[in-house]
């Protein structure tokens, strides 16, 4: 039977006529003086924030307050237009900051990986960078070096599937010496080693992979608490390995040298420090640290070693390596590792070769490269 029942319509009030016509005039373009007032323009729209993620196990998430210290000093450089996600909650610290992360503790990266854990993180939280330290678990359960890296693999490829635009920092990790792993603290030095090759093959200009040396300067007698976990001091090493790299990404800090208005080229300084790493009979392995010591940054280093006792350098890594008949190895920096903020340091390994037995040395000068 057809609905012969009327239709009611809400009865208008004189007082609700302005909105009405509002509401019929703005498909038009045409509003009110008083309605267009209230509606700003979109060029004031804040933008969207960059979102960043701090990806790992116990060390970013438990209660990780390096992440804290890394939000403030971002904050206080400037960079407000961020947003830390992930779908955990802060856990602790006493400072306030932006404290959500994806740091769980007891993680394998090789589980994560292999049990499909990530796509459902990336996609509630849909993030611009990630701040990945990972591999501590699957180094104390002796995961293999090829392993880890396949699941950094996994990951890499679910976070572009996420956003083909992803920038992913990669930290070389922290030193462990666990009371109940001997081996612990080499099995680090062997995957340390292995990512910045992987990272290498990874990067591309359209999402770049960054590697962060988090081992060099840490200690684990004094920067954790029990061999692996960071204490105080740890917390501010971390964040202050991270802050150069994470800003390079954010993009260049009110009042940075360069910026408009900057009255001069400041003078750029760098320098570059040895330190043995091991010995063997005929060679040696070293690292060099390169530390930004000027007030404005650095697009890039040079590295001119001259070591003695005619050792020879044969191999580097996170750098490009240049030998001389004299002996002399300049090493550039490998391109991923070159800019560097003021104070902000990095660090490539090398291996030498001697002719006989001698103490590990060498001569080292640093230039580097104004920022463009």
């Amino acid at each position: 039977m057809r609905d012969t029942r009327r239709l009611r319509l809400p009865r208008l009030s004189i007082r609700s006529l302005p909105g009405l016509l509002a509401a019929l005039l703005l498909p038009l373009g045409l509003l009110t003086p008083a309605a267009a007032a209230a509606s700003p323009p979109d060029a004031t729209a804040a933008a969207d924030p960059v979102r960043i993620m701090p990806l790992g196990d116990s060390i970013t998430g438990s209660p990780g307050c390096w992440r804290a210290l890394l939000w403030n000093r971002l904050q206080d450089a400037g960079h407000t237009g961020i947003d830390f996600v992930g779908t955990l909650p802060p856990q602790g610290c006493g400072i306030a900051h932006d404290g959500d992360n994806e740091g769980h503790g007891g993680e394998l990266v090789t589980n994560v990986a292999s049990q499909g854990l990530l796509p459902a993180r990336l996609a509630a939280t849909r993030p611009d960078i990630v701040v990945m330290h990972f591999g501590t678990n699957d180094v104390w359960s002796n995961v293999a070096p090829d392993r880890i890296l396949a699941a950094y693999d996994t990951l890499l490829a679910q976070m572009r599937e996420s956003n083909p635009d992803i920038r992913v920092l990669v930290a070389q990790l922290i030193p462990m010496n666990p009371a109940t792993c001997a081996a612990c603290a080499q099995r680090v030095v062997d995957l340390n080693a292995r990512i910045p090759a992987w990272a290498a093959g990874a990067h591309t200009s359209r999402s770049p992979v960054v590697v962060v040396d988090q081992w060099t300067g840490f200690d684990t007698a004094t920067d954790t608490y029990d061999g692996v976990h960071p204490d105080a001091s740890g917390d501010e090493k971390i964040a202050a390995r991270w802050f150069p790299a994470l800003a390079a990404q954010l993009g260049s800090t009110p009042g940075d040298p360069g910026d408009p208005g900057d009255p001069g080229d400041p003078t750029l300084t760098c320098t570059a420090s040895f330190r043995s790493v091991s010995v063997w009979q005929g060679g040696y392995q070293a690292e060099v640290t390169v530390r930004n010591t000027s007030a404005a940054p650095v697009r890039g280093w040079t590295v001119t070693l001259r070591p003695a006792d005619g050792a020879r350098v044969t191999q580097v890594w996170n750098g490009a390596l240049k030998p001389a008949a004299d002996g002399t190895a300049t090493v550039a920096d490998a391109g991923w590792n070159g800019a560097l903020a003021p104070g902000a340091s990095t660090a490539f390994g090398l291996i030498a070769t001697t002719a006989g037995p001698a103490a590990p040395a060498a001569t080292a000068d640093c230039a580097a490269t104004p920022a463009s």
